[in-house]
């Protein structure tokens, strides 16, 4: 219940943030729901499809712009490249701080 309320109110603060005004907010709606249900025993489809959701650009990589909840919270752990941006190997590495 605390994972969806804290969803419920990262999706409610990105939509009043001016800076986002024009992000896709089924999107944002879309990777906050399954960010939510991620578990331990989440599959890599299920990272990969939570990977495509924030990946607004298109640019192959999640920047910190673009991370939300706990992806947002853990982005400097999970960025084992030190390169400002997430790619999809390093965004699997959500599971382990899961456990």
């Amino acid at each position: 219940m605390k994972k969806i309320v804290l969803s419920l109110a990262v999706v409610f603060t990105l939509l009043r943030c001016n800076s986002v005004k024009n992000v896709n907010t089924s999107s944002v709606s879309q990777s906050a729901t399954l960010l939510s249900s991620l578990s331990s025993n989440s599959t890599v489809q299920q990272i990969a499809s939570l990977f495509s959701l924030l990946d607004t650009n298109n640019d192959e990589a999640i920047s910190t712009s673009e991370a939300i909840g706990s992806v947002a919270d853990n982005f400097n752990v999970l960025d084992t490249d030190n390169s400002s941006t997430l790619n999809l190997t390093e965004l699997t590495g959500i599971l382990n701080l899961l456990k």
